[in-house]
């Protein structure tokens, strides 16, 4: 009976062991702080990151695990510089005990770095000659004398294979690779070399899955066959097919398995686009006021590429109409015809229109640029600061423009410029003779990681005797959230002469409005604005601009207006949407001080 009794009391004893055992375990477990110090920027984060002790900074450890990992801590140190050149550090410290915790702290010496005493790259052949292998050469790193960094090796190398595979050397192999570092003098020296092979040319290219006949499609490719092989060809080509709207799925690649003969054919895979594109929206842009718009896009009508796009938009102050009809023309230049009408009805708070156009224009690239020359005809009727009138324009227009963008929905490095010339000839179906120069740039670069600086201007010149004979989109205004934010829309300009200033009232006084606005706009004009954004997180950021310049007839008329403000940038999901307060600068006659801008669009 007793040893019964001991038995049933025995899991109870074990029980209060396994107690005894986890508090004690638990008495025992401490945390572990670490203090470095003798390195600082790229070689203390990279010692850190080398550290195991390191990674313990918010676990309980053990004082046996504590000493473990500090015995280890000096090999790891040493080995964490080695790849930023550093062979002979070294480092000491101690390990303290701290109450129950404990405090581990290393002082590090890198010492004097491993330099690049010998650098030799070798390519057979004649690749060294092509200008993609010579830029990736000329920025080897590290060169000669400079820090040996394992890191800057490793991407110079992969540059350097990219660049022969991208100008056609498609079985360059690197046959030598070795860095001979010597401690004892801090040198390393580097060999390399490429066996870099045949040069390979362009082979067939073959088309699947698009809805156009082979010949069409040769249109877009830039290169006869034959013609050497390099990567920057194949993404020039790859970008036409996507810029041409027919395919949502565009493909190019090299078979280089079926490379033969010192030729590579090219395969292209393709999925037609969506045909027929509805739009439709609604929005609020503070020059126009709220409205809606919407439109009706065939990519392709027939065999031949042809286009249809028809286009619409009613807004407060602004309604349009737009029919373009567009062919496409054999050769690798993006060569286009294009044939449009159009209806604008405006209605702002300085002018009234009422004009039709047609237009023909003629658009390839040109040089890196998209050239533009058309013919144009216009004819309506308008009123200006009150005045009336009416004319009918047939004139020539030659556009060139271009941009370059490193990601098309934010902007971080980019430009933009368009230039225009436009010239009528009274008595050739124009009620007057003008000639018009204008230039449109953008320039944009970002600024660390969350800012950018933006400087935009606008350049008008306009040479005329019949300047009252013009309709307002052929005049210079400026004012409005493109131009000087601190006025309203197209409110600065030339004032209406004075002798025509009482017909204008009393025109005003039979509509039963006030006369505000009486500005007719000018022959020129001259725009610049300076910008910065700053992003406090990915996609909400603050901005604050500084905007100047002026629309005027002769240069005795101008009078420079300078608006200044701030706003808020949103990267939502429709787009870049700005919002901004603009003042006036000194300026008692403008007519607010303070004018709120919204803008949803792309930056370039």
């Amino acid at each position: 009976m007793r040893r019964f009794a001991r038995l049933r009391r025995l899991p109870l004893a074990i029980a209060w062991l396994l107690a005894l055992l986890l508090h004690a375990g638990s008495a025992a477990a401490a945390r572990v702080t670490l203090q470095l110090d003798g390195v600082d920027g790229a070689l203390r984060e990279a010692v850190l990151a080398g550290l195991e002790i390191n990674q313990y900074a918010k676990r309980d450890v053990t004082a046996a695990q504590v000493r473990r990992l500090y015995e280890r801590a000096e090999g790891q140190a040493r080995a964490a510089l080695e790849p930023y050149g550093y062979y002979t550090a070294s480092v000491s410290g101690e390990l303290r005990e701290q109450g129950a915790d404990y405090v581990a702290v290393l002082h590090v010496k890198a010492g004097e770095p491993v330099r690049v005493a010998t650098l030799d790259i070798q390519l057979d052949g004649d690749a060294d000659g092509q200008r993609a292998v010579q830029k990736a050469l000329a920025a080897f790193a590290p060169a000669k004398g400079a820090v040996l960094d394992q890191a800057a090796y490793e991407k110079s190398k992969a540059a350097v294979q990219g660049a022969l595979f991208g100008s056609g050397y498609l079985d360059a192999q690197l046959v030598t690779h070795q860095v001979e570092v010597t401690r004892a003098t801090n040198r390393a020296d580097i060999h390399l070399a490429w066996q870099v092979g045949a040069r390979y040319r362009f082979g067939a290219t073959r088309f699947d899955g698009g809805q156009f006949p082979d010949a069409f499609m040769d249109r877009y490719v830039p290169w006869r066959e034959g013609d050497f092989y390099t990567q920057d060809q194949l993404l020039a080509f790859q970008q036409r097919l996507i810029d041409a709207d027919y395919f949502a799925i565009a493909q190019v690649q090299p078979d280089i398995e079926h490379a033969h003969d010192g030729s590579v054919p090219i395969t292209v895979m393709l999925a037609p686009a969506k045909r027929t594109i509805y739009t439709g929206g609604v929005f609020l842009g503070t020059d126009t006021g709220p409205g809606v718009r919407g439109g009706i896009e065939r990519r392709w009508l027939n065999a031949n590429g042809h286009k249809l796009r028809l286009e619409t938009l009613i807004a407060q102050r602004l309604s349009t109409a737009l029919a373009q009809y567009q062919i496409p023309l054999a050769g690798p230049d993006n060569h286009t015809l294009n044939f449009g009408a159009t209806f604008r009805n405006e209605n702002t708070d300085t002018s009234t229109s009422r004009t039709f156009g047609l237009a023909a224009t003629d658009s390839r690239l040109w040089h890196g640029w998209t050239r533009t020359l058309g013919l144009k005809f216009l004819t309506g009727n308008f009123e200006v600061a009150n005045i009336t009138g009416s004319t009918t324009l047939l004139y020539p227009e030659a556009a060139l423009t271009r941009k370059q963008a490193d990601e098309p929905m934010f902007v971080r490095r980019g430009w933009s410029l368009t230039m225009a010339a436009r010239a009528a000839q009274k008595g050739l179906l124009s009620d007057a003779s003008f000639v018009q120069l204008s230039g449109d740039a953008k320039w944009i670069r970002g600024l660390g990681e969350n800012g950018r600086f933006i400087a935009r201007g606008s350049l008008g010149l306009t040479k005329t005797d019949s300047f009252d004979l013009l309709p307002p989109e052929l005049r210079f205004f400026a004012g409005g959230d493109r131009s000087i934010r601190g006025y309203p829309f197209q409110t600065i300009g030339t004032p209406l002469p004075a002798a025509l200033v009482p017909q204008a009232q009393a025109r005003c006084a039979m509509k039963g409005s006030g006369c505000q606005d009486l500005i007719i706009g000018g022959k020129h004009l001259v725009v610049a604005s300076a910008e910065y954004e700053y992003y406090f997180k990915p996609n909400w950021g603050i901005a604050t601009f500084v905007d100047t310049g002026d629309a005027f007839s002769s240069i005795h008329d101008y009078r420079q207006k300078i608006g200044v403000g701030f706003g808020a940038r949103w990267r939502s999901p429709v787009g870049m949407i700005r919002v901004d307060l603009g003042f006036p600068v000194r300026d008692n006659k403008a007519p607010s001080s303070v004018e709120l801008h919204i803008v949803i669009g792309p930056d370039l």
